[in-house]
């Protein structure tokens, strides 16, 4: 190993910082120049725009999904950077690396200011007591207003009770996309200097103990086709070195032993071995058979395990079955419902916020989790991997509190154009809603209003239909409050396939005149599948399998072909927000079909007639 390893650096040269913001504020590609400043890249290097969101599905959405982590020279300094997802659903992945870094560095949009998310993290960090940096990004944006955005930073330090010195927290201004920042929006800035002297200045070397005997906390998990699983975290006292005996400890039950196989360090887009690990550094262990977030790896069978962060609890739960629609099988290789368990439950060990439950019936699982998206991520996941599953619509998940029902309850943040408020403020109210504050400013209104977590599901379409494009919403948990009565969140009904086989453009034509499809020429259908949309609120039945009679008579002007409107096409995350209760989504390697859960329609009408 050459000395250049970061192992060897003392921890009074470390520093441990996590970059926190709401989604779309700019961190990624923070990380991305902060790696380019500290010489991570070489300078004709080709590197992808936010690096460090490897996920394909992270690419794609343009959000980071999975905490992740790594370092950045900086002169005699080593400053692990962990980059943190932004969207509430993933707030999970915030809340459990809290315990890794020492800072948090929060990245504010110039002209957004603070948002839904903005709160959230910074509350957790707060109250861990890490001390912050606030970087006003994007100054270079139209309309950007940093000074303001400065002010109201402060006012949400004030809000969340920061103490003395987190109120005291350096601002930086600058743009992480051009790559430089400063001390204030009127200087001259050429590089990222400024925020690496305020990291050096402003956030503590980890406090920790180099020379007792060696424990970590687990805080995420990486996984290796080599090496297995790979515990992750901080140091936090002694050393740790290839071969030696380590103790996995978790309450309630009797130390486990293990032997170190590997240690790895995380710098820029890469990762290497080394043969020791310090006190205060960031690394990866493995040689474990199973290992939880959560547990604390340590040198001693007696050593006291480390508390782990409670993490908020999952406000949602859908069901995740085998298909056992007529064309399950013909798309994906893993359809038995031992192949979906594994799947699931193994997405469970490395996303804490997430739990799996077996249920009464055979190949059906309840997955509970933070919100439909983080689901939608899963689901997405398993469909590339080649699997087929059936998924329901979230159901919140209520609890009994002094004998009463009561049900989650969120605070949404919305900004929407002046025009549209109206319309915003109806759609609210038929979910219950009820709006708190509302302030307007440069045409656009921004409202927060206190609104039941069952409320939000499919929301987010409302608003895009309702505001042109234009809407922007955030929520974040509340508290649980009594049950607020009956919710309809679709004031439509389906057009259902009474038949098997393959969509004709003839019978497409004539059930157009009904609704919008959701089909096209060509597509498989099946007896039970929607196939469309009907405008009134019941379902109607339809075959969109009837092909045209031949005859051989022929009219002037009939025989010409159908001009049909293409047809929807539902994002998978809009289709589980768009079905009822009594509808399911199909998702397969190939597709995204909605279907009623009963496909037969006389047992359907037996079964409507029962309730």
């Amino acid at each position: 190993m050459s000395d250049n390893s970061a192992s060897l650096v003392p921890s009074s040269r470390i520093r441990n910082v996590a970059i926190i913001a709401h989604v779309d504020h700019g961190k990624t590609t923070l990380v991305d120049q902060m790696l380019r400043y500290g010489g991570s890249f070489r300078e004709n290097q080709v590197v992808e725009e936010r690096a460090m969101d490897s996920m394909d599905q992270e690419r794609e959405r343009g959000i980071t999904i999975k905490a992740k982590n790594t370092s950045v020279r900086w002169g005699d300094y080593i400053v692990n950077i962990v980059d943190t997802p932004g969207h509430a659903d993933f707030g999970g992945e915030v809340e459990r690396v809290m315990k890794m870094v020492d800072g948090v560095l929060l990245v504010v949009d110039a002209y957004e200011g603070p948002q839904a998310q903005t709160r959230f993290v910074l509350k957790k960090a707060l109250a861990h007591g890490l001390a912050p940096i606030v970087f006003v990004n994007k100054i270079d944006r139209p309309n950007a207003e940093p000074l303001r955005i400065r002010d109201r930073v402060l006012e949400l330090f004030l809000d969340l009770d920061a103490n003395e010195e987190q109120f005291g927290a350096p601002f930086l201004f600058g743009s992480a996309k051009n790559g430089y920042a400063g001390d204030s929006p009127d200087t001259e800035m050429k590089d990222m200097g400024p925020l690496f002297e305020a990291i050096e200045r402003h956030i503590p070397a980890p406090v920790v103990d180099p020379e007792g005997d060696f424990r970590m906390l687990v805080s995420n998990i990486d996984w290796s086709d080599y090496v297995g699983r790979i515990a992750i975290g901080k140091i936090l006292s002694g050393s740790v070195t290839v071969g030696q005996s380590v103790w996995r400890l978790m309450p309630g039950t009797k130390p486990q032993r293990a032997k170190v196989s590997k240690i790895f360090e995380y710098s820029a887009l890469s990762t290497t071995e080394t043969p020791i690990g310090g006190a205060g550094h960031i690394v990866g262990i493995s040689g474990f058979e199973d290992v939880e977030i959560g547990e604390t790896v340590a040198g001693n069978a007696e050593a006291e395990p480390v508390p782990f962060v409670e993490i908020d609890p999952p406000t949602v739960m859908m069901s995740f079955a085998v298909n056992d629609g007529p064309y399950a099988g013909t798309e994906g290789d893993r359809v038995t419902s031992r192949e979906i368990r594994d799947r699931i439950f193994r997405e469970a060990r490395t996303n804490v916020s997430i739990k799996v439950e077996d249920t009464a019936s055979a190949g059906e699982f309840k997955v509970s989790a933070r919100g439909a998206m983080q689901v939608a991520v899963v689901v997405e996941s398993m469909r590339r991997e080649g699997y087929e599953l059936l998924v329901s619509r979230p159901t919140v998940i209520k609890r009994e509190i002094d004998g009463r029902l009561h049900e989650p309850f969120e605070t949404l943040y919305l900004e929407v154009p002046d025009e549209a408020l109206g319309g915003c403020i109806q759609a609210l109210a038929n979910r219950k809603g009820v709006v708190e504050a509302m302030s307007s400013r440069n045409g656009r209104t921004s409202l927060e209003a206190t609104i039941p977590t069952r409320g939000t599901i499919g929301f987010e379409f409302e608003l895009l239909n309702l505001t042109s494009g234009e809407g922007i919403m955030s929520h974040l948990f509340k508290e649980y409050r009594l049950d607020s009565g009956d919710i309809r969140t679709r004031g439509t009904g389906t057009l259902v396939s009474m038949e098997k086989g393959e969509a004709m453009s003839y019978a497409l034509g004539n059930i157009e005149t009904r609704g919008k499809l959701f089909v096209a020429p060509g597509d498989v259908v099946y007896e039970g599948m929607i196939v469309g949309e009907n405008p009134r609120a019941d379902d109607l039945p339809v075959n969109p399998t009837k092909a045209k009679h031949v005859t051989n008579h022929r009219a002037a002007g009939s025989d010409k072909t159908v001009a049909l409107t293409p047809p929807i096409r539902l994002s998978l995350e809009r289709a589980i927000e768009y079905i009822e209760p009594d509808e399911l989504v199909e998702a397969t390697p190939k597709s995204i079909r909605l279907r009623k859960r009963i496909l037969d329609s006389n047992e359907r009408r037996r079964q409507a007639k029962k309730s």
